[in-house]
């Protein structure tokens, strides 16, 4: 009896005064329905993802090198010693012209009462990165130096099906001229040449050669594929050879200790020149470091600078053409794709 008493004790009173007595009643049944639709959303699907903007494949972004994190117990060693009497490793290594390395170096020969009949050699270190590319394989390259510092003459055997053209090359010095009837004393190792060298119509018919031979097997790039048979007897039978060994070290002889320091001085322009041709010159110096030492002496590091090829403005419009030629292909790709 107690709950309808009450019920209609409360009719009476909100039918009298409302506002008065709960001035808020009102409002909170407003505000509550707009608040709650802030807070549940009436989609039943998931927002769709912004797109990003576009970029013009022409405008090419500058790539931020690794900043190198700089050890604060580290400090530069100082260039030059103060005294006469000093510890190597606690100053830079000097860096010398060929010139003045090469007087050290007979200077070194002399104060060690050794014979001045000994090879000169140079250390070169190469980098063989390129960009977007596969590393450079290692190569066997050779050159033909302006002053010769050996007499010896090289074998070389000569591919060719024509029979005069075979005994033209033994006249001028081949060690072995002929066709496909060279290939099995070649694999059984009776014959064997430093250098190997045929006319394009061959190129074919030695391919059981090729894994034997492989640097050596003869191709169009290195000059020993060619029409012209005396020009190649000519070449390969003086030729100076270089190797990259480790990945990227070249270690070869470029003349003797007592030849004139011009002489040792342009065979090693000559060999640096023949390395260089291998990269191009956009991916930046190939030559890294250089060194130079004798067969009794310590090596001394040279400037290379100044035997590195330089690129030609000519060259460097052609460069300019092909990267605007690929990127217009790069964005005829990403349209079609698209």
């Amino acid at each position: 009896m107690a709950a309808p008493a009450l019920r209609c004790c409360w009719r009476t009173v909100s039918a009298q005064c409302p506002s008065r007595i709960f001035p808020r009643i009102g409002q909170h049944s407003a505000v509550l329905p707009s608040f709650a639709s802030l807070l549940i959303s009436n989609r039943h699907y998931a927002a769709k993802k912004e797109k990003k903007p576009r970029r013009d494949p022409k405008k090419k972004t500058a790539e931020s090198e690794p900043k190198k994190k700089k050890d604060p117990y580290t400090f530069p060693l100082p260039s030059e010693p103060k005294d006469d009497v000093y510890l190597t490793w606690c100053y830079q290594r000097p860096v010398y012209e060929a010139e003045v390395a090469l007087e050290m170096l007979k200077t070194f020969q002399q104060l060690d009462f050794t014979s001045p009949k000994q090879h000169v050699y140079i250390d070169m270190t190469l980098d063989m990165a390129m960009a977007k590319k596969k590393p450079l394989e290692p190569f066997v390259g050779t050159v033909r130096l302006p002053h010769h510092f050996t007499d010896d003459i090289h074998k070389v055997v000569v591919f060719t099906a024509d029979a005069e053209q075979a005994a033209l090359a033994r006249e001028n010095g081949a060690t072995f001229a002929g066709g496909t009837e060279l290939i099995k004393p070649i694999l059984d190792g009776e014959i064997k040449a430093d250098f190997y060298v045929g006319v394009p119509t061959m190129s074919s018919k030695i391919t059981p050669l090729r894994g034997m031979l492989k640097q050596r097997f003869p191709r169009t790039r290195n000059g020993s594929l060619s029409y012209d048979i005396l020009q190649m007897l000519e070449f390969f039978k003086v030729c100076h050879e270089y190797e990259v060994e480790n990945g990227n070290l070249i270690h070869t002889p470029i003349g003797m200790l007592d030849m004139p320091n011009d002489q040792i001085v342009a065979n090693l322009d000559a060999v640096i020149k023949d390395v260089c041709k291998y990269k191009p010159l956009s991916y930046g110096p190939f030559v890294t470091h250089l060194s130079i030492c004798s067969s009794t002496s310590e090596s001394l590091d040279l400037k290379v600078e100044r035997f590195l090829p330089k690129r030609t403005v000519k060259e460097k419009a052609e460069e300019k053409v092909k990267d605007d030629d690929s990127d217009d292909d790069e964005e005829e790709e990403r349209q079609k794709s698209s």
